[in-house]
């Protein structure tokens, strides 16, 4: 299941609804009659698509297990299916429970929710079973998994999805990178990857603060982007030093992991900082459990 990386996509979904505002408080966003619904169940929203996220990164996490699991007899035997710890068809069925999970708790909220929860779902699967060893489509196929997870979180106010579906793309940009990085995770990778990538994060990071410029919150978001680019670069930086394989799992694993910091940055640069500090606080949730489990 990856723990680790699942907390980062319940990051996503926060980032999410405080970009489409919800933080501020629903009688901003609501009519008199839907303000006293939300009202009353003010959190309930965020409790559904949080579960939601989390059935939907479970699910696609596990059933790419599945899908490599002839591969991985060969260059990760250790991992629960070759090394016969769990069966395939128990993997399947597992991950079937966790997408069941992911898109019916997204339904109970919205049918726009539902529709994003689905595409994820879909997209999950077309990176694992057809995607997954392309040099291009397959970066940009994950990257588009975790686009939607962010529009997921922003269709707790669904006509914020038409006013900000396009911040979508900056997560496909970041997590494209680090999916071409992760190619070398294994037998080593060439430098000019790496510095590509390294170029991908730039953008990524010009994105943020120039959004948080145009909202006036540059200053504030600086102090989480500051952190998020020091954990993606150090290991980055090492890994341009010596390619190989376990550096570039470093890198890989860093780059995971901050994407916690940020979701933060995009919560800054919007002006929700209580929901941003929340957000970081996943962050040693999130390292403590990388410890435990694989991230990479």
């Amino acid at each position: 299941m990856r723990p680790a990386n699942v907390v980062t996509s319940v990051a996503d979904v926060l980032a999410g609804m405080a970009i489409a505002g919800y933080f501020f408080g629903p009688e901003a966003y609501f009519s008199a009659t839907e303000y006293v619904q939300v009202s009353e169940n003010y959190l309930l929203p965020v409790l559904l698509l949080c579960i939601s996220t989390i059935g939907l990164y479970s699910g696609g996490i596990i059933l790419n297990d599945v899908f490599d699991a002839k591969l991985d007899e060969k260059e990760r035997p250790e991992r629960p299916i070759p090394s016969g710890l769990i069966s395939k068809k128990a993997a399947t069925i597992f991950g079937g429970v966790f997408f069941f999970i992911g898109i019916f708790t997204a339904g109970l909220y919205s049918k726009e929710s539902q529709y994003l929860a689905g595409a994820i779902m879909i997209s999950c699967l077309v990176y694992d079973k057809f995607l997954k060893h392309s040099p291009i489509f397959g970066p940009l196929n994950m990257g588009l998994c975790r686009g939607l997870n962010l529009l997921l979180g922003i269709s707790i106010i669904a006509p914020a999805i038409q006013q900000w579906w396009f911040l979508a793309f900056v997560p496909i940009i970041y997590i494209a990178s680090i999916t071409m990085i992760s190619r070398g995770e294994v037998h080593g990778g060439s430098k000019k990857m790496l510095y590509f990538g390294g170029v991908l994060y730039a953008v990524v990071i010009s994105c943020i603060l120039g959004f948080a410029y145009t909202k006036q919150n540059f200053l504030p978001t600086l102090i989480f982007v500051l952190p998020f680019a020091f954990m993606i670069f150090m290991p980055l930086l090492k890994a341009l030093k010596n390619p190989i394989g376990p550096n570039i799992g470093k890198a890989v694993k860093a780059g995971v992991i901050a994407l916690i910091l940020m979701n933060a940055a995009w919560a800054s640069a919007f002006g929700v900082w209580h929901i941003a500090a929340f957000i970081v606080i996943l962050l040693p949730v999130s390292i403590l459990l990388g410890k435990a489990f694989a991230v990479t």
